[in-house]
């Protein structure tokens, strides 16, 4: 029989032991003061959280995959964060995956048992074709979970990075990666509830792990998105704004440099900057790997 009483996640959290008669103000102040541990117990594991980004950022600039692999809440967290890359990094989808136990269907509807098998965690990477210049970030805040680390064990059978986050010490997943990331939150304000601290702790890691990384890639200029895809008109008016930001030119003449460079945030900074066209623009960016900063330093 499985025993989870002895990590911190299934732990009772002695400040909400009368959470169900608690007046609402005093339950959701508690609830607030116990979130706000969690970034302190993420930054703890900043050093590890660096290697994460070091070996994502090889990964990219070796044309390999990031690929979060995870059950239930934590599988939802990684996939959420993959999705999200494409609209505000201008990456391809299949640079960035996230894989849940029991599929797609799984995202929106709890599939019981799913996460106790490790040949499905198996499985699912190999029905992406997993070689060995991806990396693989297994997520679970037990740190146990069978889906997953049969993932990572796949992933380390065929030369893959590897990394894990979890939220207890030592955890079976830690034990398997090449970068343990272990954020202790200790006990939820509902008992074992880890969609709550350790969902917010894994949120902010994967967050992270995907913005730095991005942003080694070349896909910010200073704290701006300059590889944002124009996808509606919320994005059209911010990249007119990202341009003006970085050029200190009126909003007219972003537009029209947007315009010129086929909608590229990147390349119409670029042309302004060096007040050049846009085949140029192209030619030093290239040169520069895409990043904005080389070029005009």
């Amino acid at each position: 029989m499985l025993d989870l009483s002895k990590m911190s996640t299934e732990q009772i959290n002695e400040r909400t032991q009368d959470l169900d008669i608690l007046p609402i103000r005093e339950a959701l102040e508690i609830m607030n003061e116990e979130d706000q541990k969690v970034a302190i117990a993420v930054k703890k594991e900043i050093p590890q959280i660096e290697k994460a980004v070091k070996a994502v950022i090889e990964t990219f600039n070796n044309s390999g995959r990031l690929i979060y692999v995870g059950a239930g809440t934590s599988g939802r967290l990684g996939v959420l964060d993959a999705v999200e890359c494409p609209p505000t990094f201008g990456t391809p989808p299949e640079m960035v995956q996230g894989l849940i136990a029991g599929g797609e269907e799984a995202f929106v509807k709890a599939i019981e048992g799913a996460e106790d098998s490790m040949e499905l965690g198996a499985d699912d990477l190999k029905n992406i074709g997993l070689n060995s210049k991806d990396i693989v970030v297994g997520i679970a805040a037990s740190g146990r979970t069978p889906y997953v680390k049969g993932a990572l064990n796949y992933a380390k059978e065929i030369g893959c990075k590897t990394v894990a986050i979890a939220c207890n010490k030592n955890s079976e997943i830690g034990a398997i990666a090449d970068i343990a990331i272990e954020v202790v939150v200790g006990p939820e304000v509902l008992a074992g509830s880890t969609r709550l601290k350790a969902g917010t702790a894994q949120k902010l890691v994967l967050n992270m792990i995907s913005t730095i990384s991005m942003v080694g890639l070349g896909k910010a200029y200073k704290n701006l998105m300059v590889d944002v895809q124009l996808n509606n008109i919320k994005l059209q008016s911010r990249a007119e704004n990202i341009v003006v930001v970085a050029t200190g030119v009126d909003r007219k003449i972003a537009r029209e440099t947007l315009e010129k460079a086929g909608g590229s945030v990147k390349l119409a900074i670029t042309m302004i900057l060096l007040n050049c066209d846009r085949e140029e623009a192209e030619k030093k960016l290239a040169e520069a790997n895409g990043h904005i900063r080389k070029i005009i330093t």
